[in-house]
């Protein structure tokens, strides 16, 4: 089983800060203040939800994700990944919301191939003509 600091262990190595409230919840939030995770480590009910995540401002999210406490925690760390990966994505203006296009980087494209795929691998050269020994 994946411990819970696999989890937000890579939100603190890309800057997002840490607080933790006596009260059983800490909260993780990115440098920007775009986007969090909150934690709910001692929890009253198993049926509560043992992970939050946002995206947006946290009083007015764009979206949210919660993971119960039967998630396994090695989903939310993969989860936790993608909020912090700098692979680029293709997006239009339109799909971007006013409020948060300050924060984008923009990244030029590498080419047109579509994600996920990969490139056909060369035949293998053939075989020399000739005597053999």
């Amino acid at each position: 089983m994946t411990p819970p600091y696999e989890v937000y262990t890579p939100l603190l190595t890309h800057g997002w800060s840490h607080q933790v409230r006596t009260d059983g919840i800490q909260t993780f939030l990115a440098s920007e203040g775009l986007g969090g995770v909150r934690h709910c480590y001692a929890m009253p009910s198993s049926s509560e939800s043992a992970w939050r995540a946002w995206g947006g401002y946290p009083s007015e999210p764009h979206w949210s994700a919660r993971f119960s406490s039967g998630t396994p925690t090695t989903l939310v760390a993969a989860f936790t990944a993608s909020l912090i990966s700098t692979e680029p994505l293709q997006r239009t203006v339109q799909d971007v919301p006013t409020q948060t296009r300050r924060a984008l980087y923009i990244a030029t494209p590498t080419g047109n191939q579509p994600h996920g795929t990969t490139p056909a691998a060369l035949p293998p050269p053939a075989p020399a003509s000739g005597p053999t020994r």
